[in-house]
């Protein structure tokens, strides 16, 4: 619930600023890829989450699939960017994976536990 609750803040935050610099073109990258970015620490989090009191392979095992998890975003950011660059603006798509993400993911081990 943590997650969302400031994963949602982060993409409202990260929205405002791109709509700010880059006006109304672009909102749909950065909420597109805001939100996408939240859906996969979502994901990520509840899978550790039910790994965390396990033994340490399983906790790796957990870790490593949130870690593919987020290059998958990456790597669809890079393909959506590249082929539709007139809807998705590189920079505010950008801004709106990564500013969501890292910041989540630095938050993740206080989330977990």
């Amino acid at each position: 619930m943590k997650t969302a609750a400031i994963g949602i803040f982060l993409t409202v935050m990260v929205v405002g600023i791109s709509v700010a610099v880059w006006g109304r073109e672009g909102l749909v990258g950065a909420l597109s890829f805001g939100c996408l970015a939240l859906g996969i620490q979502i994901v990520a989090v509840s899978i550790l989450k039910k790994a965390w009191a396990g033994k340490f392979p399983s906790v790796l095992e957990k870790f490593v699939i949130g870690m593919a998890l987020r290059l998958a975003g990456v790597v669809t950011l890079a393909v959506v960017v590249s082929l539709r660059p007139e809807v998705f603006l590189p920079l505010p798509s950008a801004l709106g994976f990564l500013g969501v993400l890292i910041p989540l993911l630095y938050m993740e081990l206080k989330l977990v536990k």
